[in-house]
């Protein structure tokens, strides 16, 4: 997926919001939005968003010296979607099917975005999210890929989600390899995240390798793209996989919330919109 002229405007509020996570000296932030406009000024239209805030959020890092400026936030995320799981396993429990009910929990933990504007309310997007209409539901070529599948790629998004994802896992009971950012970036979920999640009690924590806030093949590690090659179930999570995977020539599972209109656009759906989508299926 190309980068549209509204995603502009996203990339300096992302910067100004990171930057005031990170400090609260004006001349610093000025300047780091100064430095943005420069960057974006150059950067191609062609590629991806994602690949754009790989050098937005190294320049955040630079300009600021904090290396994490979401990690406090990342860490109430993970520990309010966790308050959750009891009533999410009664949920469950009751289901009528319990794959639909933890891919539907999956996708609600996808609303824990702070690189958006937007605010959330994660009870009441759960609550919405387990009686909405997908917009795309591939379903049946899911459930039969996964029947099939002795190992998956679970492409990770935001922290606080990955107590949902955890859910979702554990209801697969497959060798499931789990990919997360090789350093912070907005509040995607990074290693020690993950552990922080239970993501190590039902799957192998692995790296992507890649700085970008989205998943890029050309900029992951070697071990990765072998993942990626040989892995029987792809499963993507969010809107920065969607966009570096979108185009992808292999089977892969995108599982989001359509959180804003270009997304929404590209996917040829609503805004707010739900989907479980295949491509190559």
């Amino acid at each position: 997926m190309k980068t549209y002229l509204d995603c502009i405007p996203c990339f300096m509020q992302q910067a100004l919001r990171a930057g005031r996570l990170a400090t609260n000296n004006e001349e610093k932030i000025k300047q780091l939005l100064d430095d943005t406009g420069d960057l974006i000024k150059h950067i191609s239209m062609e590629k991806t968003p994602a690949e754009v805030g790989e050098v937005i959020y190294a320049k955040i890092r630079e300009v600021t010296g904090i290396y994490d400026p979401y990690k406090d936030i990342k860490t109430k995320s993970i520990a309010e979607a966790k308050l959750m799981i009891p009533e999410l396993k009664s949920i469950l429990d009751k289901s009528e099917n319990r794959l639909i009910t933890s891919i539907r929990m999956a996708i609600a933990g996808n609303i824990i975005d702070f690189g958006m504007s937007k605010k959330f309310n994660l009870k009441e997007d759960l609550k919405r999210i387990l009686t909405q209409d997908f917009a795309y539901f591939d379903f049946k070529a899911f459930e039969q890929h996964l029947k099939n599948a002795k190992t998956i790629l679970y492409i990770a998004d935001n922290a606080g989600e990955s107590v949902f994802d955890r859910i979702l896992i554990k209801e697969m009971g497959k060798k499931t390899y789990y990919a997360v950012r090789e350093v912070p970036v907005i509040n995607d979920v990074i290693s020690e995240d993950a552990i922080a999640s239970g993501l190590d009690e039902v799957s192998e924590i692995v790296s992507s390798g890649s700085h970008v806030p989205g998943t890029i093949l050309s900029t992951c590690s070697a071990e990765f793209n072998q993942l990626f090659k040989d892995a029987d179930l792809i499963i993507s999570k969010g809107q920065g996989n969607y966009e570096g995977l979108s185009d992808e020539k292999r089977s892969v599972f995108f599982m989001l919330k359509a959180k804003c209109h270009v997304i929404a656009k590209d996917l040829g759906i609503k805004e707010n919109d739900i989907v479980l989508k295949g491509i190559n299926i």
